[in-house]
């Protein structure tokens, strides 16, 4: 009998003389093919019944169910079909589709997903049905434009839009139309006219006759059912959605498929629906929305006790199916903005994708997996014993007895496993909605009057925000007690409450992560402007919870992956830049976090900075190249590139640095642009420079992305802004100024076409590779020396920045020694070494001006990230906190403030005499 020829399991026929009867009605004499049939309708009236109507249909279609299938789907897809014709089509299809599961011939998923699919057939044959009835033809108007179902679409939401569908089911349905597709006048009109056609459609599928009925429909998930009419208009939904939809909602959606009539009208409603469903960052403030929810259904339903057997409903009650989708969707909600991977409509898919991508443990998804099958498949036998629709265990000894024997079970050990896989589902996802753990107390009293204040400020306006705080309250305060400077981490959190614009999703951000309470401690007690910048972007801590947050640093081209993905994902020009600003500020608060906490140091964050600048200018490049290519046409020539100088040029940016650029392009002799709007080649490079600065500098919603400096072009700022690849060869050959060579030493292609980065490569150095005259060089450089000492005077002893010995004099002898040598490194360490190559520096001058580099680099930004950025002026170690003093003597490696003035003044005092001996070396 084809696939149902070894049944793994077979039913226990609890009524033997209606099981013996029907399956005597079959045709196959087939031993395991007649005990199975006697199993079933033993056990099962409902599927007796349709037997004994079916019975030489399904002989004749056994040895292949889902060939069946197909034939009774496209029968309804092909022809005109009557109320019989689809009531007969559900019979059939319940009856082979169950035969298969309880037979073990197909897997639980497989089952729904048919009559899921059937459900999509019969809804799709009941529209069209219904709208080639004259009476209702006659009241719909003409659309603008040809449109099928006459721009009427059906959403399935629920377990019929996840392809999960149970074996007794309503199916919840959206009806919405194309109000787009008629003229404005007409839509009132073809609104009154759909309605008709829907509520005729849904007659005939859940209408019970002599004959059944096909499904029953539910169409309360609309927005507002209980003021709007069963079929709105997508505008009116985007509407409602947009200003009023609910958590609720949001989760709903994520099961929602384009199931019947205009399939196209509705994907495009789901695509607009999106930034709706899947926020942009985490959103942990949907787990308290869920947890409340399903408090409200368990006590409308009153299903709020403890696990009992009897009567216990396996979808709604504890530990049951609605707990594991839950489970599920909140976790879906609250990353899936950020990850669309995460974005599945299935139940078992949705956990591994979890599981995959590090939100819960692989052994949690693959338990809750099982759980959820085991109770699906009791809820199917639970249906369709007498086609009910049922979620709840038998209340009776014999109710159970024939739940056994469907299952081909004793009753004993069905029950022992009942129990415990719903107690197992109840612990494993009770303590994800409504976590009980204690928290250390602070001493009574500490931060009293900081504390009073709290509830005053912004962040608390909402009683939930108050609710959630008041719980997180005794693990905050313990931690900044804990902390080194305790009064000081109390007075820095306080500026970061103060300074939320709202508290809800951060306080339910630490609420489900306690963990990052102990980061906020930190930061407070290390940085305090780097608590006041969290204050205003707390969104950044999303990254922490990101799954790959500690793991190790990605290599560049991963990088740029990851954020052509994220840019990808956006619809418009804005949009991108905005998600630019957000992925940059994420990954630039990892880099920091690390850097504070000692897991990198100073140097491995400046190249991580870097990293992040040379992706995000070549990442954004493409973007400004293609919405400046809709207005004035395609790069003339072979295109445009952007160098890299300075810091960035060197891979040596730290967490305040700007960028130095300079763009070079190559227009082939093409004189200008073809497009709507054409620009001479000059104007058009001049002007894609001028929105490219725009696109990385301009302040949005989520910010800047970096100031940008150009000074570094030829002819600094009197030079236009973007400059031929002809006119840079020229004037660095014949022009330029020795401080220019200096500066092309650390020059570097971060974006633009590999030919033409080749070409600018090619040409640097051929200029660096000129022939100099040693003394003259190093007189321009020594006067250039004294001029900067004198424009910007050393400020003390921690200025390790400027004067004698300082790290700008020590760059400019590397960058000297480059250009003398002909090197084209870009970074200190080997152009210092190139010095050696010429002769001007012995190894040990190498490695002593390096290890101060390192030293005096280490305490520049370390500075500026315990100061957040600021960059003005020297950061004074005394004025550091106790935290901030801590982490800049590890970072040091010195034992205490006292250590480390002496060895700031022994270092510049041995710097200075290494660069005074080397520019002297005429």
């Amino acid at each position: 009998m084809g696939p149902f020829s070894d049944p793994p399991i077979l039913p226990n026929a609890t009524d033997t003389v209606r099981g013996t009867d029907v399956a005597g009605l079959s045709g196959h004499s087939d031993a395991k093919w007649q005990a199975l049939l006697r199993g079933v309708a033993g056990c099962s009236p409902y599927l007796a019944g349709v037997m004994r109507q079916n019975m030489g249909w399904l002989d004749e279609n056994a040895h292949a169910p889902e060939a069946a299938l197909r034939t009774i789907n496209n029968a309804l897809r092909s022809g005109a079909a009557t109320g019989v014709d689809l009531r007969q089509a559900k019979a059939r299809t319940a009856l082979i589709t169950g035969l298969a599961e309880i037979s073990g011939a197909w897997p639980l998923h497989q089952c729904t997903q048919a009559l899921s699919d059937f459900a999509d057939v019969a809804v799709d044959a009941a529209l069209r049905a219904a709208l080639d009835q004259p009476r209702l033809k006659r009241k719909l108007p003409t659309p603008r434009r040809d449109v099928d179902f006459a721009g009427l679409t059906v959403l399935s939401m629920g377990k019929g839009g996840a392809g999960e569908l149970n074996y007794s089911s309503d199916i919840d349905l959206i009806c919405l139309f194309d109000d787009t597709a008629y003229a404005d006048a007409d839509v009132g009109e073809a609104r009154a006219g759909l309605i008709k056609v829907v509520q005729t459609a849904m007659a005939l599928l859940s209408d019970v006759t002599e004959h059944g009925y096909v499904f029953r429909t539910d169409l309360r998930l609309r927005p507002d059912p209980s003021v709007t009419p069963v079929c709105l208009s997508i505008s009116a939904a985007e509407r409602y959605y947009e200003a009023l939809g609910r958590t609720w909602e949001r989760a709903a959606f994520i099961k929602a498929r384009a199931a019947a009539g205009n399939l196209e009208a509705g994907r495009v409603f789901l695509r607009e629906l999106t930034p709706f469903i899947w926020r942009k960052h985490l959103d942990f403030a949907a787990i308290q929305d869920a947890h409340e929810l399903r408090l409200k259904i368990r006590d409308a339903k009153g299903l709020g006790g403890p696990i009992t057997l009897p009567g216990h409903n396996m979808k709604l009650g504890r530990g049951g199916i609605r707990e594991i989708e839950f489970f599920t969707q909140t976790r879906q909600l609250i990353a899936g903005g950020r990850d669309p991977e995460l974005r599945l409509r299935g139940t078992c898919d949705g956990l591994a994708a979890l599981a995959q991508k590090g939100w819960i443990g692989q052994d949690v998804a693959a338990e809750l997996t099982e759980h959820y099958v085991f109770h699906r498949t009791i809820e199917h036998r639970l249906q369709m014993i007498n086609d009910a629709q049922t979620h709840s265990l038998p209340t009776t000894p014999e109710g159970f007895l024939r739940l056994a024997d469907f299952l081909g079970r004793d009753v004993q050990g069905l029950e022992a496993e009942l129990r415990s896989r719903l107690e197992a589902v109840h612990r494993l996802t009770e303590d994800f909605f409504a976590p009980d753990t204690p928290v250390a107390q602070a001493s009574a009293g500490f931060g009293a009057d900081v504390v009073a204040n709290w509830h005053a400020y912004p962040a608390f306006r909402s009683d939930r925000a108050s609710q959630i705080f008041d719980r997180l309250q005794p693990q905050i305060l313990n931690g900044l007690q804990q902390s080194s400077d305790p009064e000081g981490a109390l007075r820095h959190f306080d500026m970061f409450l103060a300074g939320l614009p709202a508290g809800v999703q951060l306080f339910s951000l630490f609420q489900a992560n306690p963990h990052l309470i102990d980061l906020i401690v930190d930061i407070c007690a290390i940085s305090p402007n780097l608590a006041e910048y969290l204050s205003r972007n707390s969104r950044v801590l999303d990254a922490v919870l990101g799954g790959d947050f500690f793991d190790p640093w990605p290599l560049q081209a991963d990088l740029m992956g990851q954020l052509k993905t994220a840019l990808d994902h956006e619809q418009d020009y804005e949009a991108v830049l905005d998600r630019a600003r957000g992925w940059l500020k994420e990954r630039s608060f990892r880099v920091g976090v690390h850097h504070l906490r000692g897991l990198i140091d100073a140097a491995t964050a400046a190249r991580q900075y870097s990293d992040l600048a040379d992706v995000i200018v070549a990442g954004i490049a493409p973007h400004v190249t293609a919405q400046f290519a809709q207005k004035h046409g395609a790069p003339p020539g072979k295109g445009v590139a952007v160098l890299a100088m300075g810091s960035l040029g060197a891979r040596a940016l730290n967490v305040a640095s700007d960028l130095d650029l300079i763009t070079i392009y190559d227009a082939q002799g093409v004189e200008a642009s073809q497009g709507p709007r054409p620009l001479d080649t000059r104007s058009y490079y001049a002007r894609w420079t001028q929105a490219l600065v725009t696109a990385l500098s301009a302040p949005m919603a989520q910010g800047r992305l970096y100031e940008v400096d150009m000074r570094l072009r030829p002819s600094g700022k009197q030079g236009p802004v973007a400059t031929s690849l002809g006119g840079f060869e020229a004037y660095h050959l014949n022009e330029a100024w020795t401080w220019e060579h200096l500066a092309l030493t650390r020059a570097r292609v971060i974006a633009g076409p590999a030919s033409l980065a080749a070409d600018i490569e090619a040409v640097r150095c051929v200029v660096l590779d000129q022939d100099r005259d040693r003394s003259a060089t190093l007189a321009d450089v020594r006067d250039m020396t004294a001029r900067l000492d004198a424009a910007k005077p050393e400020q003390g002893l921690w200025d390790i920045k400027a004067g004698a010995g300082g790290l700008q004099q020590m760059e400019l002898v590397a960058q000297t020694m480059a250009v003398l040598s002909g090197s084209d490194a870009c970074d200190f360490r080997q152009q210092i070494q190139s010095g050696v190559a010429i002769g001007m520096l012995k190894d040990a001058q190498s490695a002593a001006l390096w290890s101060i580099y390192r030293f005096f680099w280490a305490l520049q930004a370390t500075g500026r990230l315990i100061r957040n950025g600021v960059s003005e002026g020297p950061t004074n170690f005394d004025e550091l906190g106790k935290s901030g003093q801590a982490v800049m003597l590890r970072e040091t490696d010195q034992a205490d403030g006292a250590a480390l003035r002496a060895a700031v003044v022994n270092a510049k005092a041995k710097a200075a005499a290494l660069c005074a001996a080397v520019m002297s070396n005429g």
